[in-house]
């Protein structure tokens, strides 16, 4: 039987992961990132969100994976603000999270930055609904959960459509472009960099950047693979 989680030593595995991404936290994030790795040991007791049973694992595995797009996600919403107009008042960034399971990445993103509007989206019942709950228990309120198939999903589009280990590239862009609008992007991470995928790409989806990333005690390649929509007659 898993013992029982001990909160001080999660707080500190996710402390060390942070110190070495030169991410810094406030105190109600880190706990409310602390009580959801409880609350999935909790709930995966009786459900099966997560193949991963160790809390102590989840933090590596599941937070601190998640957390690494942290800062490339900063980067392009900075970037963004940049380009926009300064006189056109700032709008929120909508940010959707394609087979979230557990809530991962889009819950960890909700959690990190307050001022995103996340939506997690997943086929199985109990996963959106573990993902409300949470939500509601943790009292993160840009953090929204649909249960339903990505394809058949009818929202208004996002700045921003995300996937870990969701499928490969050409199926999660195919069964999300609907959602994503000309000046939107595609965040797909990813363990290896996927040539092949990439190659299988239809002509208007571009890949812009493919970015190695670093999981401290993850003994595993990780990269984030960028894409946007191609612009008719646009060099690729």
């Amino acid at each position: 039987m898993t013992p029982a989680p001990d909160p001080t030593t999660l707080g500190v595995a996710l402390d060390t992961g942070l110190r070495l991404m030169c991410l810094a936290i406030e105190a109600p994030q880190r706990q409310r990132l602390i009580d959801y790795v409880l609350l999935v040991a909790r709930w995966n007791r009786v459900h099966n969100l997560t193949a991963v049973r160790d809390p102590a694992d989840m933090v590596t595995q599941h937070l601190l994976d998640s957390l690494a797009v942290i800062t490339p996600l900063r980067r392009y919403l900075a970037s963004r603000r940049v380009a926009t107009p300064a006189a056109s008042p700032p709008s929120p960034v909508r940010l959707l999270d394609v087979g979230s399971g557990a809530g991962l990445p889009g819950l960890v993103l909700a959690v990190m930055d307050p001022a995103l509007q996340v939506t997690c989206v997943d086929a199985v019942a109990k996963k959106a609904g573990f993902i409300r709950q949470v939500a509601g228990e943790l009292s993160i309120t840009n953090l929204h959960a649909e249960h339903a198939r990505v394809e058949t999903l009818r929202l208004p589009p996002f700045d921003v459509v995300v996937s870990r280990a969701f499928s490969s590239l050409v199926d999660f862009t195919a069964l999300t472009r609907q959602l994503l609008p000309e000046a939107g992007v595609w965040m797909a991470m990813k363990g290896r960099p996927p040539g092949d995928e990439i190659s299988a790409l239809p002509p208007d989806i571009r890949v812009f950047h493919v970015e190695p990333l670093s999981v401290p005690g993850l003994d595993a390649q990780r990269c984030l693979v960028w894409m946007r929509k191609q612009e008719p007659g646009s060099a690729a």
